[in-house]
């Protein structure tokens, strides 16, 4: 592996990948090392989420969601068309299932309209010119810059720009220690000018090694899709239902893929293990026990709307239910036309335990020589390259909470 290296990044999802790829960019000859432990790229978070390029109108304007995710939108856009990854202009509309929620959408409107995304309040006639499948009550919310690229292509294709610009991506190889100035794995300790932690699911442990995060526990959330026949569902734009505020999920929605595939979910209900994707497969007993002791703590926490969300989401579990809820939307996703089961996600989700609270936005801490990304879930995927492009400047100066 080499005896040392500028900038050595665990973790070789989109997030991970972008930071190397700033760092190689903006210091030509960098010595910089990816290490990723599974054999391919894009087998966690990164490759199995909805590969929708958000817009940024659901987050407080004050946070860095709302910051990160229109420049991310941007920035995933323009790097589609230079690398050459196939990407569908779709669109969103938001949607309205009865009167209650209109102030919802309104806000979100106007949150969208401070956060600087482009977005217009329309009426079910110009909502049937958008897309004709699409139902709402009085209002919906279009918003024209959301689109669709394949993850897995677009994780894919920035590994092949970090290796063209001399970065190295080291796959099938698990560190197993790190700490200010060196790394280990089976292979060596190696010596690390800084750290980046964007190891995903793993993060918070990794983290800990630098005394960096204790405040908070990772709970994990999965997400089931279902995928609708190809063409018996003629969707021309993501279709999605006004969220609820208090918690990090969109709810279920149907989105069109880059392929034009149209899929219903996801759900999120809390795993048993942080790559507990199907079956028994992934449950490692350490995790398991974890998350018997981290999941109380969310039901005793949000003002107790944890319990209501899991009564909402466990029974997503079957899909008659599942599609019920896309039915809501577009009352023509009958469930007869979803047979084929998506890939399952797992969401890299902290729980601050100091308010036993879902960490709504996302958490980078600065430790000793690293920097570690905590909770870079959805818009995560839309939001990397703009995050790589924010924490570079630290990176470089040797401080990452620049």
């Amino acid at each position: 592996m080499g005896t040392s290296y500028d900038l050595a990044v665990v973790g070789g999802g989109i997030v991970g990948l972008a930071v190397a790829d700033a760092m190689l960019a903006a210091r030509p000859g960098a010595r910089v090392l990816v290490v990723e432990k599974e054999p391919r790229l894009a087998e966690h978070a990164s490759g199995r989420n909805s590969g929708v390029l958000h817009a940024g109108f659901y987050y407080h304007p004050e946070s860095a969601k709302a910051r990160l995710t229109r420049r991310g939108n941007q920035l995933l856009h323009a790097f589609c068309a230079e690398e050459g990854v196939p990407l569908r202009e779709t669109g969103k509309v938001v949607v309205t299932t009865g009167p209650e929620q209109l102030p919802a959408l309104q806000e979100l409107h106007r949150r969208g309209l401070e956060n600087g995304v482009p977005l217009e309040l329309v009426d079910p006639g110009r909502l049937a010119r958008l897309e004709p499948l699409a139902r709402t009550h009085e209002q919906a919310l279009w918003s024209p810059t959301t689109a669709s690229a394949d993850p897995v292509a677009v994780v894919e294709a920035l590994g092949r720009r970090v290796r063209e610009l001399g970065g190295e991506v080291r796959l099938g190889t698990r560190v197993t220690g790190a700490g200010p100035g060196w790394l280990e794995t089976a292979e060596g300790r190696v010596e690390v000018g800084h750290l980046v932690n964007a190891a995903g699911l793993y993060a918070d442990r990794v983290a800990r090694w630098f005394g960096v995060g204790e405040e908070y526990r990772l709970l994990p959330f999965k997400g089931l899709y279902w995928y609708a026949a190809p063409g018996s569902l003629p969707l021309r734009r993501h279709v999605y239902p006004v969220p609820d505020p208090r918690f990090p999920f969109l709810g279920v929605h149907l989105t069109v893929t880059a392929a034009g595939r149209v899929k219903a979910g996801p759900t999120a209900i809390p795993a048993p293990a942080r790559e507990a994707y199907a079956g028994r497969e992934g449950w490692v007993g350490s995790e398991v026990g974890e998350v018997a002791r981290t999941l109380p703590r969310f039901l005793a926490g949000q003002r107790r709307a944890g319990p209501r969300l899991l009564a909402e989401e466990l029974p997503k579990l079957s899909r008659r239910r599942l599609l019920a809820q896309a039915r809501r939307l577009v009352p023509a996703a009958h469930e007869g036309l979803f047979h084929e089961r998506g890939r399952p996600g797992i969401r890299a989700q902290l729980l601050d335990l100091r308010d036993n609270r879902l960490e709504m936005d996302f958490v980078v801490r600065p430790g000793p020589a690293s920097t570690h990304v905590l909770n870079a879930v959805s818009p995560g995927w839309t939001t990397a390259l703009a995050m790589a492009e924010e924490l570079l400047p630290g990176i470089l100066a040797g401080d990452p909470s620049h």
